[in-house]
Order: structure tokens, then C-alpha cells, then sequence
């Protein structure tokens, strides 16, 4: 068996490679973070929790320790909850990232390949998850994940492009869950089209429907949403398993998670 990794690192480096007017988003791409190396700063608090001098520690050497801030529960990575998507869902009380059970996070899964089938700030619409579904041939897997390969791996996060991605609708997201899938991911860096171009849609029309609906579709239908996942390109079409294991964030809406495939 092979595993297959489809997480994002989460470099502090990344925050610095953001384009400008993106910064505000660091948060939500990688934290920030103090590294404490064992002949630096790791010997000092190591010392000082040990109340000794740096010289009396063994081989003059201390801890290695990060100390992460500014990251928002939706880093990279990561699992959403019902909870992100409203108070209630399916009429009872949304779930938490600490009320899903692991089982639910390891299952059956299957990538459709929508790289000729979608364009950025653009809506992917049922006919193009049917005829992805029809190239790939495998059922969708009751309970199982669906994983979406948008062509966003071309991308790095210098690169504007990678918040110009296409995004999933209200009727897309029931399209998916009305099959039979439970988990939902993708490579872009969100589920639903860009905020600015939500906002535009909205200002345009006056329809506040456009605002959000792929996640709120999770309100009438229960599925976890994983976004930004990397490396789709190493799976087959279907026949393997993925864990979506999120930190363990009591009452959180989301929680970044270690993606693994099982191939």
C-alpha cells in the first residue's frame, strides 16, 4: 500500500509570498512562527525552565520548540464542520469538528478531473461533475469523498492566480451529497467561488443566494468540505481510501487536518 500525502505544508514562508493586497489572508494560508532551535533560543528556555546556566546543560544544547500564532481554525488543510456553515443543519443543531467520529473521516474516495471542464471565478456546474463522473466510471461511494482536481496545482501562492479559482454553487455541492458523498474537497484554495467575486455577483444582482451557497448547502445536506488539498495528481481515478484527520479543536468549526491517501 502507498500513501500519498494531500496536505498542504504549512510554511511561515508562505505569508511572505502572498501577493500585497492578499497579506490580510495569511492567517488562513500558514501561521506564524517563533522557532526556538536547540543551540539558540531553545538552550535559553530550556535553561531557564530548568532554573540552571546554558553551561550546565548537557552537551551545552536545549530543546527544539515553535511557538504558532495568527492562524485561523480554516488553515490551510483542513476540514470544515457543519458548524461553519450555520447553527443548524438539516434542522438539529450544527456539528463540531469534536462531534464528527473518525470513521466518518476515513472512507472510500474518487477524484473527477475537471481541469477542461471548469474556469476561474466561474461556477462548475452539474454538467461538468456528470461528464467527469462518466469519464472516471467508478459509483460514487456512499459515505465516501469526492475530490475535485481543478487544475489549481499550477499555481503557487505568488501567483494571483491561485485565488482566481473555480467555485462550487448551491446546486453543485446537492448534486455531489445527493449521490451519496459525505466529504468534499478540493485543490483550490476555497469551496465556493472567491469572495470578491461573490461580493461583485451579489452588488450586481441584489441576490443575497450568491453569497456562500456551495457551503450552505451544507445546512440542507450534511458534508464536510476539505479545501486546499495538493498533490490530487498522484491518485487514481478511484479504489483507494483517504483520512481526513483534523486536530482535535473542542467546539471548532473547522480544524486543520493531516490528508493521507491510502493508494
Amino acid at each position: 500500500m502507498e500513501l500519498i500525502d494531500l496536505t498542504r505544508t504549512l510554511d511561515p514562508a508562505d505569508r511572505e509570498r502572498l501577493p500585497e493586497q492578499l497579506r490580510p489572508l495569511a492567517p488562513v494560508i500558514a501561521p506564524a512562527v517563533a522557532y526556538a532551535h536547540p543551540t539558540g533560543e531553545g538552550r535559553e528556555q530550556f535553561a531557564a525552565a530548568m532554573h540552571c546556566s546554558v553551561e550546565d546543560l548537557p552537551d551545552g544544547e536545549g530543546w527544539g520548540a515553535e511557538l504558532l500564532t495568527d492562524f485561523n481554525s480554516h488553515l490551510g488543510t483542513h476540514v470544515d464542520a457543519p458548524l461553519h456553515y450555520g447553527s443548524t443543519c438539516e434542522g438539529r443543531p450544527a456539528r463540531t469538528i469534536t462531534d464528527i467520529a473518525l470513521d466518518e473521516l476515513w472512507c472510500e474516495a474518487l477524484v473527477l478531473d475537471l481541469r477542461d471542464r471548469c474556469e476561474p471565478d466561474a461556477p462548475i456546474t452539474v454538467e461538468a461533475l456528470e461528464s467527469a463522473l462518466a469519464d472516471n466510471g467508478a459509483p460514487v461511494p456512499a459515505g465516501g469523498a469526492v475530490l475535485l482536481r481543478t487544475g489549481q496545482e499550477r499555481y503557487g501562492l505568488s501567483d494571483p492566480e491561485f485565488f482566481r479559482y473555480p467555485g462550487m454553487s448551491r446546486e453543485s455541492t446537492l448534486f455531489l451529497a445527493d449521490l451519496g458523498a459525505k466529504v468534499l474537497g478540493t485543490d483550490a484554495a476555497g469551496w465556493d467561488l472567491s469572495f470578491p467575486v461573490m461580493a461583485r455577483k451579489f452588488r450586481d444582482s441584489g441576490d443575497n443566494s450568491v453569497l456562500w451557497d456551495g457551503h450552505r448547502a451544507g445546512r440542507e445536506r450534511e458534508v464536510f468540505i476539505v479545501q486546499q488539498l495538493t498533490n490530487l495528481a498522484a491518485l487514481p481515478p478511484s479504489g483507494f481510501r483517504v483520512a481526513f484527520f483534523p486536530i482535535k479543536i473542542a467546539r471548532a468549526s473547522a480544524a486543520p487536518a493531516r490528508v493521507v491517501a491510502f493508494v
